[in-house]
Order: C-alpha cells, then structure tokens, then sequence
C-alpha cells in the first residue's frame, strides 16, 4: 500500500504526516478525501481511519489516511493543524499521478479528527503554499467543535493545547468562531445520545455555516453512542456518497 509524507514549507513545527493511500480499483469519481482519525488527540482509532477509506474507496472514491501528531506524545497546537494540512497538500500536488481531480480534494474526521478537519476548514488560508490547501468539501462526523463552555470536551482539549491555554489560544480552537464565507460546503452528522461530545457541537457548527451562507447538510440521529463510525442502524454514508456527488457536480 503507497504512503506519502506530508510537507508544509510554510510550517512552524516541521510537520511530515504519514499519509497512507487507499485508492479505488475500479471505476473512480474523480473525488478523493482525506481522513483524519479521531482518539481525543491522543490515539488514532482505526475504524474511523482505514475503516472510513476502505468504504469510500469502494465507492470510487480514493481516500488518504493521515497519521498526524498526538498531544499524548507532547506535541500541541499548531502541530496538527498543520500535519492535516501537510497531508492536504501533499494530495493535491500528486493529484495527477494518483488519477484525481485537484478540485475535488475534501477532508474528514471523526470526533477530534473532526476537530482537526473544521480547524483546516477555517484556518487553511492562515498558512502561504505554492499549492492551494483549501479543502473542497468538509465531512465530520460527531465532531468536537467547542473548545471551552459545557459542549467542550475536556480531554480532546487538553491534549491539543495543554493543562492551561490562554483564552487567545481557546477563542482560536473554538471553529465555529471562525468560519466565514470561503469555507467549504460541509456535511456533518451527530446523535442525540453521544454523551461524550454533545450533538450541540455539530450545531453550532451548523448554525455558522448558515449564518455565513455557506452550504451544509446535518444530520442529527436520535440514537446511537459516541464514535460509532460506520456501525450504525442509519446509513449516514449513503447519503455522505450522495452530497458528495452533488456538492462536486454542483462546483464544475
């Protein structure tokens, strides 16, 4: 299986993501995503990784899984920001070889990988690069979004920025504060059982992209435990496949 290594010239922590490829063996849509796994900043959980990319995959879309840096190895914000945007690039630079389309690159994440994917989402114009890391589309999947008040998850947050963040640097990691007319379009789903990062995140999440105009699909479930993945008794990723035909077919 072909890997690639992330770079981001314009960094400040050196990043060189490992981005492991998952492309479709029969017909391709021309779209691709990349993947960030979630584990709360301090694992990488592989059904929200592989188990994501084998699924898209099949469905002719290729996938890249990056394994970016954790906080439980001692590593903080901005690392894994700009590990996922290393990845981003990467991708997009390669985007001939690997048989993709430049302009049909997304990224996902589960949990706070979908943290990390709504921080590309937001901040990709905050780093210069000779190759654009703009992501097409946004997929999140219960993801934490607040970074403080009673929606925050506390350990995702800790490992990200610390025992004690300023409040700069909290304002900075809350992405609905920070979501503006060019993010992209954004699909996100969530259920009203997760107890361990509430359905209120993907809300306020939601209610940014709408206030900006910014096209979006949220799908809020009744049922159904924190990081579920493609385990569930709703088939969210049929209709994932299906905005994502319609958001990509919409932007050509």
């Amino acid at each position: 299986m072909e890997t690639l290594v992330g770079e981001l010239p314009t960094g400040t922590t050196n990043p060189a993501p490992v981005v492991t490829c998952w492309l479709p063996e029969g017909e391709r849509t021309g779209s691709s995503v990349v993947i960030l796994p979630g584990g709360g900043y301090g694992a990488l959980a592989e059904h929200e990784g592989r188990g994501y990319a084998e699924y898209f995959a099949a469905a002719g879309i290729a996938s890249f899984v990056v394994t970016y840096r954790l906080g439980t190895d001692g590593f903080r914000h901005p690392a894994m920001l700009e590990d996922a945007l290393a990845a981003l690039r990467v991708v997009r630079a390669r985007a001939d070889r690997l048989g993709l389309d430049p302009q049909r690159i997304g990224i996902m994440g589960s949990s706070a990988g979908g943290h990390l994917a709504s921080q590309a989402l937001v901040a990709w114009h905050t780093y210069e690069s000779d190759v654009s890391l703009r992501p097409d589309f946004g997929i999140m999947c219960y993801p934490v979004i607040a970074s403080q008040g009673p929606f925050a998850h506390a350990g995702s947050m800790r490992n990200l920025a610390g025992q004690d963040p300023t409040s700069e640097t909290l304002n900075m990691l809350s992405s609905d504060l920070h979501v503006g007319p060019d993010t992209p379009p954004c699909f996100l789903w969530h259920t009203g059982e997760d107890a361990a990062v509430p359905l209120e995140n993907s809300m306020l999440f939601a209610s940014a992209l709408r206030a900006h105009g910014v096209p979006f699909e949220l799908h809020l479930y009744g049922r159904g435990r924190h990081g579920l993945g493609l385990a569930t008794p709703f088939d969210w990723g049929a209709q994932c496949l299906r905005w994502i035909g319609e958001i990509t077919e919409r932007a050509a």
